[in-house]
């Protein structure tokens, strides 16, 4: 237990300092790398994806807190955009998490490395998308809600890769877009938390300390570590060539994505 706890300490730091210094979701590299670890701690094959999905997902509730609280104090949420996106989010995050509780790991993977595809090309393309139209009524902010909050679920991320190019979209300003997106990330974990713990409850076969889907030791393990982390890759941010390193980081992303491809057939 000792060393699974340090195992998962350790990718808590990391993924703390790259979301801090990269503004992406720990999630993305959360979850392969759970999904690689679990196995070697004797946790179900069958269940790997869900374990780091719903394990990803309970441990932004606690980062996310932590990162829309300092966006608010800079005045950088827009609360009535929030308010309009949430219903949507929290419908969507707790149906996705349900539906994929039900859905096989392989389906998991596979969608999970379809996503990372999409985040390695943006992050090398680099650029913001330009501003289009603006915010969409009740119906379309709830239909965009859902669909974010679906997406976020399925891939074990807050959302903040979804939420901010919309809002960007929609001609929202760029500082106000990432703190309303950070706010916007503690629905999507508690919805989708939620769903993955009420659809793993059905399971027998889960591994002991596990609350629904949610695996608790690595939960407790990543939470100590990467909201001291964060900060640290915030501060890195200011000094080193991010720019550069985004593009390296999006063929790390590409390479983990073509990894976890390939596990579905060898």
């Amino acid at each position: 237990m000792l060393t699974s706890l340090l195992a998962y300490a350790a990718m808590g730091a990391v993924a703390g300092v790259l979301a801090g210094l990269f503004g992406i979701g720990g999630g993305l590299v959360l979850v392969p790398m759970l999904a690689a670890t679990f196995p070697h701690f004797g946790l179900p094959g069958h269940q790997i994806m869900h374990l780091a999905l719903a394990t990803s997902m309970a441990s932004i509730i606690f980062t996310s807190t932590s990162s829309f609280l300092a966006h608010n104090r800079r005045g950088a949420v827009d609360w009535s955009v929030f308010r309009r996106l949430t219903p949507g989010i929290l419908a969507g995050s707790f149906l996705g998490s349900m539906v994929a509780s039900f859905l096989p790991t392989g389906f998991l993977k596979g969608f999970f490395s379809l996503f990372l595809y999409f985040v390695s090309y943006r992050m090398f393309r680099g650029g913001k998308p330009a501003g289009a139209r603006q915010l969409p009524g009740t119906a379309g902010m709830l239909g965009s809600g859902g669909i974010i909050g679906v997406i976020s679920s399925w891939v074990g991320i807050g959302g903040g890769t979804l939420t901010v190019p919309f809002l960007l979209w929609c001609n929202v300003q760029a500082h106000t877009a990432v703190g309303t997106a950070a706010a916007i990330g503690l629905p999507i974990a508690l919805a989708a938390t939620t769903g993955y713990v009420a659809g793993g409850l059905h399971v027998g076969d889960l591994p002991a300390w596990s609350l629904g889907f949610v695996y608790l030791p690595a939960l407790l393990g990543i939470v100590c570590i990467s909201v001291l982390t964060a900060p640290y890759g915030v501060r890195l941010a200011h000094s080193l060539p991010v720019d550069r390193l985004k593009k390296a980081f999006s063929v790390l992303l590409f390479i983990v994505a073509t990894r976890m491809g390939l596990s579905l057939f060898f």
